[in-house]
């Protein structure tokens, strides 16, 4: 077996994600990392700014991305792995579509009709499916609209269901956003633009049909767990089995009948067999020094189980509770600290404020300050004073903030 070391997984990860070469446009950027996670807003304008360098094929990241979204349409948000909401390119949506979210919408569908069972509505199966094809005829009609349009339309998207009934975090809840999850889940409505900023989670819904001319194109969900993961192996490899499974959500069966329709290589990562696409063994030419800031959840660090190859001992740092990671600081392929934007001393706005967790050298640490005040002028731009907080916290992202 070819012996995959450190130094090329790092080399691989610069070039590949597009961090130590810019990428040409945000489909590229998506393509490169396969999908940007999506789950907090901000991330995925941080994560392609991060990758284009100081100019993008509609200029601005932010606007770059708002193009590729909302007016090109070459990229597209969607649940997918893990159940987690990506923005993947134009090919890769089948493949997310088939390969995960249809287990995940199977998934879903018998554990809301569990919730139902409460209300004693008869005929369960029958009256959600009457539901949700209402649901899409109410959003035919409008063209484009939000959930709570779309509740008042079909009014028995108000059913209420009460949630951990007996528990002392009991709660009832409409079945608005499980019905609407549903319908995305099984690729007949699409998230469009946000109700306000680029920083909003309140998405107006389309029909999949009409955003996307033609849909998603179904495939064959063996072929499509095949496919995508052809792409994790060309992003992502050398990688083991674990950080297939996490990545994607699949069982192990489901892993290694992927694994084996794609003709994976098996290669040595240190002493222990990992895989790599088929015929991808060459080494990768060493970058030139590079340093980059990513956000919360960038797609980079979350793109395996196993990260002590970059992450080294800055885990308790810089991950929350919950295995989330926050804003990182990255040199030539390791994480070396962490970042926050907060409101400067001044009150002149936001400002991205950095720690080190380790010598890096004068000359990385004066790239390390100018990629920072780079992403505070971009960000002061877009925002106009207001500043951009994760989702998710974590200990040194607090500790800056404060």
């Amino acid at each position: 077996m070819a012996e995959m070391t450190t130094a090329e997984r790092r080399a691989r990860l610069a070039r590949r994600h597009f961090l130590s070469d810019p990428a040409a446009c945000v489909a590229d950027v998506a393509a490169g990392v396969v999908a940007l996670h999506a789950t907090d807003p901000a991330t995925v304008h941080l994560s392609a700014a991060a990758r284009l360098g100081e100019s993008g094929t509609v200029g601005d990241a932010v606007d770059a991305v708002e193009h590729a979204l909302y007016e090109e349409r070459s990229v597209v948000r969607m649940l997918g792995m893990r159940r987690t909401m990506f923005v993947v390119d134009r090919d890769v949506a089948p493949l997310v579509q088939a390969g995960c979210a249809v287990d995940i919408e199977r998934k879903q569908r018998r554990l809301l009709l569990r919730h139902l069972e409460q209300t004693g509505i008869p005929d369960l199966e029958c009256w959600l499916a009457d539901v949700e094809n209402a649901t899409v005829e109410a959003l035919r009609a409008r063209g484009t609209a939000r959930a709570a349009r779309l509740a008042e339309d079909e009014p028995r998207l108000r059913t209420e269901i009460v949630m951990a009934a007996g528990k002392p975090y009991e709660s009832t809840t409409y079945i608005t956003n499980r019905v609407l999850f549903l319908l995305a889940a099984g690729g007949r409505i699409v998230r469009g633009r946000p109700g306000g900023s680029w920083l909003s989670t309140q998405y107006e819904w389309s029909l999949t049909a009409d955003w996307l001319p033609g849909g998603i194109p179904e495939r064959e969900p063996a072929d499509a767990r095949a496919a995508l993961l052809r792409r994790y192996l060309h992003a992502y490899g050398p990688v083991r089995e674990a950080d297939i499974r996490w990545w994607t959500g699949w069982t192990a069966a489901q892993t290694r009948r992927a694994l084996a329709d794609t003709g994976a290589a098996t290669v040595d990562l240190d002493g222990a067999p990992a895989f790599v696409a088929a015929g991808d063994v060459e080494p990768t030419p060493e970058p030139e020094p590079w340093v980059a800031l990513l956000p919360a959840l960038d797609p980079t660090p979350m793109g395996w189980t196993d990260r002590d190859f970059f992450l080294g001992q800055h885990r308790s740092a810089l991950f929350d509770r919950s295995g989330n990671i926050g804003p990182t600081i990255w040199c030539d392929g390791r994480i070396v600290g962490g970042w926050a934007h907060r409101c400067s001393s001044e009150g002149t706005g936001g400002v991205v404020v950095t720690r080190l967790l380790e010598d890096i050298g004068a000359e990385r640490t004066a790239l390390v300050e100018a990629e920072a005040e780079r992403l505070t002028q971009r960000l002061h731009t877009r925002l106009s004073g207001a500043v951009v907080v994760p989702r998710f916290r974590t200990p040194v992202e607090r500790e800056l903030s404060a």
